[in-house]
């Protein structure tokens, strides 16, 4: 990695020069300004954001590097970004964000992100998964959020998947529902157990039994196909009404396949069949017709306290799950 030296040799001017260059450009003449320009573009020198806190004290404020894992360019999930920055800024802390496309991120990434001196970490994903940490990270304040470390003794800001499903399960059976029939999502995916435990909870408790009750789980988050295939084994044979009443959908991906293929049956919702999504995806969900009722994955609450625990130096390295609520629209 270049260093002010190398561009001061490059530019042929003194390490001061370059300092100056960096620091308070308009000190510096215009041409040996180009020249150290050039020279940093050329190396593709990274300033260390360090060297400015000591020349200034802590003026410039506390710094959190975010590695962000689909989550600054997914609308679903930039309202983590969002957060991040707004929960910074309002204490101070200023944060700088470095997309990353694999887990763990390169050694190049680890680089530059570590070549900010940031004061902590966070990494976030816009999926639920588990994420393999480097050692060298570990070494400075970490906070995961919307992922699991894969060794413990980090903390992670997930969503409350599992009561999450069971308050809004129960609501819409508390309506009157007895006959439900879930698409889920795939077993491979984080989210399907705890989502599964909060299911069959509410089922008990209404009295109706988990074994008794169809369920389809996904083989992949393609959801098109195999929704209309489960659609079409339920509604196979049937006269007007469907035998169920109540479709609880693994994500709102699912339910707008399933309200396509419905609605194209000359069903009713929720007339016929009430429809329960989860996500509830930025812009879409509240564009179905009718509405669609779905639970809000937590995204900018995870962001806001997985910020909040780096800037109060919290000692909680363990899982955090954070409550993910019910958005009731007029899909049931």
């Amino acid at each position: 990695m270049a260093s002010v030296k190398d561009v001061a040799r490059m530019a042929g001017v003194s390490f001061m020069t370059v300092s100056r260059a960096l620091n308070t450009p308009g000190k510096v003449h215009q041409e040996t300004l180009t020249k150290i320009r050039q020279a940093v573009e050329t190396l593709g020198y990274v300033p260390n954001l360090s060297a400015r806190k000591i020349r200034g004290g802590h003026s410039c404020g506390k710094t959190i590097g975010v590695f962000a894992l689909d989550t600054a360019t997914t609308p679903f999930a930039v309202d983590m970004q969002l957060s991040l920055e707004r929960t910074a800024r309002e204490n101070g802390w200023n944060i700088f964000i470095i997309n990353v496309f694999e887990t763990p991120p390169s050694p190049q990434i680890i680089d530059l992100m570590l070549s900010y001196q940031p004061d902590g970490i966070i990494f976030s994903t816009m999926q639920l998964r588990i994420v393999e940490i480097p050692q060298v990270l570990r070494s400075l304040p970490l906070v995961l959020s919307n992922c699991i470390s894969s060794e413990p003794g980090v903390a992670c800001y997930i969503p409350d998947d599992a009561e999450g499903q069971y308050q809004a399960v129960r609501q819409v059976l508390n309506r009157g529902y007895r006959r439900p029939l879930c698409i889920n999502l795939p077993q491979s995916n984080l989210a399907w157990e705890e989502r599964q435990e909060g299911l069959v909870r509410a089922l008990t408790e209404a009295g109706l039994s988990a074994v008794d009750v169809p369920q389809y789980s996904l083989s992949t988050d393609d959801a098109y196909g195999e929704t209309v295939v489960a659609l079409e084994q339920q509604l196979r044979g049937s006269k007007g009404k469907p035998v169920f009443d109540l479709l609880i959908c693994g994500n709102d991906r699912i339910a707008l396949v399933a309200y396509q293929y419905l609605l194209g049956r000359g069903l009713r919702i929720p007339v016929d069949v009430a429809v329960l999504g989860y996500d509830n995806m930025i812009g879409v969900a509240e564009l179905f017709y009718p509405p669609l009722s779905t639970v809000q994955l937590p995204y900018y609450e995870m962001g806001r306290r997985a910020a909040q625990h780096v800037i109060e130096s919290r000692d909680e390295p363990t899982i955090h799950r954070v409550t993910c609520p019910l958005v009731e629209r007029e899909s049931w």
